[in-house]
């Protein structure tokens, strides 16, 4: 599937609407792997990009990449902001914190994930800015110039997405997580059919900011240890914050990791609320499937795997397919809670 994004991104710098000089030192925050960005062999290219499956692609595509860049003077900065206003704006305003002065900022979002909005906000940081729009999407840039930056905005701006306490201080979180100010209704749901029981070693996959996992531990007090399984490595971090208190009592293990590539084992339970949406593209079952079978893979014969759905998405043919045992245990609120067991002959 084409990147629309990515290629608009790009296009000023292909068509040479920009032209950031030669050789220049890039970085590229919220970088995702494409052929349009190898094409432009961008030699001195750092690529920011916490986000474990596209930071995956971006190693496969040769290019350098860590979670979180902390150097600054970039002659040129890429940035394609997530759909999350908080979140995204705080982005763009990194984006110009880590150029030097006349350094050349682009960013890029589709029309319906906020590109007028990202524009405007844009304009308003750096003072003035051009745009593209190709592929339903629209590229912004501007140079970053001190006379015209607005400072206020960019201090402002640049700590809308800090982690902070949510939900009365139970937990922290941060912008742009999954329901990062909320108790998703699905995990919810799950953590309540969840049985006491559960004992041994155990993994949470899609762990986010550690929700299902605290109820894991809170409610069975024979599991002896938990491994978190997290793309997001920021909800990763978040998570073993919010898992502070168990600290030296279980043996906790972060895993930043795609889950859909596998997981280590074997382990006597499985707890799942996976994801079916990525790089905004809802309803993907593939997603899903994949922690699916990860979980069954993942599991030692007999173990049990619990997970949560949307009720329309079909995931019942994978788990009878990898699964000795499939039984809904519940129907609510448009979601779907079912429990799987691994056959003692491994299947």
């Amino acid at each position: 599937m084409s990147d629309l994004a990515l290629e608009t991104l790009l296009l000023p710098l292909s068509s040479g609407e920009v032209v950031p000089g030669t050789d220049p030192k890039a970085l590229f925050l919220r970088a995702r792997a494409g052929q349009s960005l190898t094409d432009l062999a961008l030699n001195k290219l750092v690529c920011e990009q916490s986000f474990a499956p596209d930071r995956d692609a971006l190693h496969k595509s040769g290019l350098e990449v860590v979670a979180e860049v902390a150097e600054t003077g970039f002659d040129l900065v890429l940035v394609l902001p997530g759909r999350q206003r908080q979140e995204a704006r705080s982005q763009l305003a990194r984006a110009v914190s880590k150029a030097v002065t006349g350094g050349v900022v682009i960013a890029c979002s589709a029309n319906t994930e906020g590109a007028k909005t990202l524009e405007s906000d844009l304009s308003d940081l750096l003072g003035h800015t051009e745009k593209l729009t190709k592929n339903k999407c629209r590229a912004v840039w501007g140079a970053v110039q001190p006379e015209d930056l607005n400072q206020e905005l960019l201090e402002e701006w640049s700590i809308l997405d800090q982690p902070r306490p949510v939900l009365e201080g139970a937990y922290v979180s941060r912008p742009g997580i999954f329901a990062w100010d909320r108790i998703d209704p699905a995990s919810a749901l799950l953590a309540s059919y969840l049985p006491e029981t559960l004992k041994g070693r155990g993994a949470d996959l899609g762990a986010g900011f550690g929700y299902l996992s605290r109820a894991v531990l809170e409610k069975a007090p024979k599991v002896a240890a938990l491994d978190l399984y997290e793309a997001e490595k920021r909800a990763l971090d978040l998570a073993e914050q919010n898992l502070s208190a168990f600290k030296g009592k279980r043996a906790l293990n972060g895993v930043w990791s795609d889950v859909t590539k596998g997981v280590e084992g074997p382990y006597d339970f499985i707890v799942s609320n996976p994801p079916f949406h990525q790089a905004g593209r809802a309803d993907r079952a593939d997603v899903g499937q994949g922690f699916i079978r990860s979980a069954a893979g993942g599991l030692r014969p007999g173990g049990d795997f619990f997970m949560v759905a949307n009720r329309h998405l079909p995931y019942e043919q994978t788990l009878s397919d990898v699964f000795a045992s499939v039984v809904q245990l519940a129907d609510e609120g448009g979601y779907k809670v079912i429990r799987a067991i691994k056959g003692k002959g491994g299947r």
